[in-house]
C-alpha cells in the first residue's frame, strides 16, 4: 500500500477548502475581486434591507372580543401561552401595598379551587410544563410552555388555575413570610435606598410609583383581598392573548374559544393614574455608610407617545445613554476616573410623563466634583451643536439594531401585546427608522433644551453625607475643587433621615 507523501495531502486539503470556500461564497468561484482596504474603518457593506412585520400578520380575535396573537413555529415540539391583562399594583387598595406582588405569585403557587398547591404542583410537573404567573405595576401575566403533545390536558390545568385560583392558605402564608424578611435587607444596599427614596420624591407619597409595602401592609393583605383583586384583572375584558410554537392556528383558535367559552367578561380595568404632586427640586441626601455616594439627578420627563420621543432619545444616547461613547461617561470616567458607571436615561411611562435620570457612583470625596461634570456635560448639549460623527453613530445604532426586536417570534409578539394593551399606534415601528434617520443636529440642541431644565432637577445623594459635603477640598486642582455645599441649590439641602425597613418609618 502506497501512503501519499506530504505535498499530495497539503494538495488534496487544498483543493477540499477551495471547493468549501466556492460554495460557501459563489462570488470568489466566479472571480469577484476581494475587497482591498486600508482600514477596517473603511469597510462598505450593502445596506441592510429590513422590513418590520405587521401586527395585522399575527392578529386573530375570538368571538368574545379577546386579541390573539398567533406565531407558529416547528422547530421544537413545544408551545408558550402567554395571558397579557391590564391591571397591575397601580390598582392596589391604599394600605394594601405589596398586594399585586402577593397576587400574582400565589395564582400560580397557590393551587386552584380544586387542586391544593403541592397537587397542581405536582400534575404540571408530570406534563413538563413551565408555569408562571405575577403581577407588575400596571399589568399582569400568566404563562405555560409545555410540549405540543401534553398541550390539551396541560392548558386545561391552567385555564383552571387562571380563571378559579385557589390561594391555598399554607403558600400564601409562606409568600407572606418571604416577603417580610426580604423587606429586611432593603436597606442593605445604597443604591436601593436610593431608588426608593427617588420614587417617593419624585411620585410622591399617594402614587403607587412612590410607595412600597410595609410589614403591616402585607400583613394586612387577607386572601379576600387577592380574590378581589384577581376578578377584577384577570378576566377577557383585560386581556390579550399571545401563543408562539408548533401548533396548527385553526385547531389553536377553536382550543382558545372552547376554554374562554362561559368566562363572563368582566369591567376593564381602570386607566393609570398620573401622579399629583410635584417634583420639587433641591439637594436631597440621606445616611448609609458605604465608601460610594449615590449620585442620582432626575427631573420629570415625557410620556412614550410624546412627538419629541424620538429626538429626545437621540440626544440622550448622545448625552449618557450611550455607554462609553456617551459623553457623561467619557468626562465622568475616562477623563476624570470617578467612577466606574455614570450616565443618563429617559423612562418614559404611557400615561403620564416619566422620569429624566442622570446617575453616577463614586467615592465619597469626588461626589460633589462628580454630581458638577454631569451638570456642565448637561449644559454642554443644551447649548453647543453635537457633531456630525456622534449624530451619525448614534443613528446608525438605532437604525443597526433595530431588526433585533423581531429577531424571535417570541420577542415579536411579545412588543405587538404591549403596543395593543397600551395603545400604541400599530404602523410606528414601520415609521421608527425613518424618523431616526430625520433627526439633526439642531434637533438634537432644541429637545435638550426643551426637555433638560437644570432648574427643574433635583439631586439626591446617598452615602457619607458629612464627608460627601466636604468635597474634595484636598485637592491641588485648584480648577476642579468643589464642595457639595458651595456648589449646588447655594449650599442648602435636605436631609432624608434613614427608614425602618419593615415600617419605612425614620428611625
Amino acid at each position: 500500500m502506497n501512503l501519499p507523501t506530504i505535498q499530495q495531502s497539503y494538495n488534496t486539503a487544498r483543493a477540499v477548502l477551495a471547493g468549501a470556500l466556492a460554495m460557501m461564497f459563489p462570488a470568489l468561484a466566479a472571480g469577484a475581486a476581494p475587497q482591498s482596504v486600508d482600514h477596517p474603518s473603511k469597510l462598505a457593506f450593502p445596506p441592510l434591507e429590513f422590513e418590520p412585520p405587521s401586527p395585522a400578520q399575527f392578529r386573530h380575535e375570538l368571538t368574545n372580543g379577546v386579541p390573539v396573537y398567533l406565531a407558529v413555529s416547528k422547530e421544537f415540539p413545544l408551545v408558550t401561552i402567554r395571558f397579557t391583562f391590564k391591571g397591575g399594583q397601580y390598582m392596589e387598595p391604599t394600605g394594601k401595598e405589596g398586594l399585586a406582588q402577593l397576587t400574582g405569585a400565589c395564582i400560580r403557587q397557590g393551587g386552584t379551587q380544586s387542586l391544593s398547591g403541592r397537587e397542581l404542583d405536582e400534575q404540571f410537573d408530570f406534563l413538563a410544563a413551565n408555569v408562571f404567573s405575577a403581577m407588575t405595576q400596571t399589568t399582569s401575566n400568566a404563562q405555560i410552555n409545555c410540549l405540543t403533545s401534553n398541550l390539551d390536558e396541560a392548558f386545561a390545568l391552567f385555564m383552571d388555575m387562571v380563571r378559579t385560583p385557589g390561594f391555598d392558605p399554607e403558600r400564601v402564608e409562606t409568600f407572606r413570610a418571604q416577603a417580610i424578611e426580604q423587606m429586611k435587607t432593603r436597606n442593605d444596599m445604597p443604591l436601593a435606598i436610593a431608588i426608593r427614596e427617588l420614587n417617593n420624591l419624585a411620585f410622591g407619597n399617594d402614587h403607587f410609583e412612590g410607595k412600597m409595602p410595609t410589614g403591616q401592609s402585607i400583613e394586612s393583605i387577607t386572601i379576600d383581598d387577592m380574590r378581589d383583586l384577581h376578578e377584577r384583572i384577570f378576566n377577557p375584558a383585560n386581556l390579550i392573548i399571545s401563543v408562539v410554537g408548533d401548533f396548527d392556528e385553526a385547531q389553536m383558535m377553536s382550543r382558545l374559544e372552547s376554554a374562554l367559552a362561559g368566562w363572563s367578561r368582566g369591567a376593564s380595568a381602570p386607566e393609570v393614574p398620573a401622579p399629583t404632586d410635584a417634583l420639587a427640586p433641591a439637594l436631597y441626601h440621606t445616611e448609609k455608610d458605604a465608601p460610594q455616594g449615590q449620585i442620582l439627578i432626575a427631573q420629570r420627563g415625557l410620556t412614550r407617545d410624546d412627538p419629541d420621543a424620538i429626538k429626545v432619545a437621540v440626544m440622550n444616547q448622545i448625552l449618557g445613554g450611550g455607554g462609553f461613547t456617551s459623553r457623561i461617561m467619557n468626562r465622568v470616567r475616562t477623563q476624570e476616573g470617578l467612577a466606574y458607571t455614570a450616565g443618563s436615561t429617559f423612562s418614559d411611562r404611557v400615561d403620564y410623563p416619566g422620569l429624566f435620570l442622570a446617575y453616577c457612583f463614586s467615592k465619597t470625596d469626588s461626589v460633589a466634583l462628580a454630581t458638577r461634570l454631569i451638570f456642565e456635560e448637561i449644559e454642554r448639549i443644551r447649548t453647543e451643536p453635537v457633531t456630525d460623527e456622534e449624530l451619525q453613530t448614534v443613528k446608525n445604532e438605532f437604525i443597526q439594531t433595530f431588526p433585533r426586536r423581531f429577531e424571535s417570534k417570541t420577542g415579536t409578539l411579545v412588543t405587538f401585546v404591549n403596543d395593543e394593551i397600551t395603545g400604541r399606534d400599530p404602523n410606528f415601528w414601520r415609521t421608527y427608522r425613518d424618523k431616526v434617520n430625520a433627526v439633526t443636529r439642531d434637533d438634537v440642541m432644541r429637545m435638550a433644551q426643551k426637555h433638560l431644565r437644570p432648574e427643574d432637577m433635583l439631586i439626591l445623594l446617598v452615602g457619607k453625607w458629612d464627608e460627601i459635603k466636604k468635597g474634595n477640598v484636598d485637592t491641588e486642582d485648584d480648577a476642579n475643587r468643589v464642595t457639595t455645599t458651595d456648589y449646588f441649590f447655594d449650599g442648602r439641602s435636605t436631609m432624608i433621615p434613614e427608614k425602618d425597613p419593615l415600617t419605612l418609618e425614620p428611625k
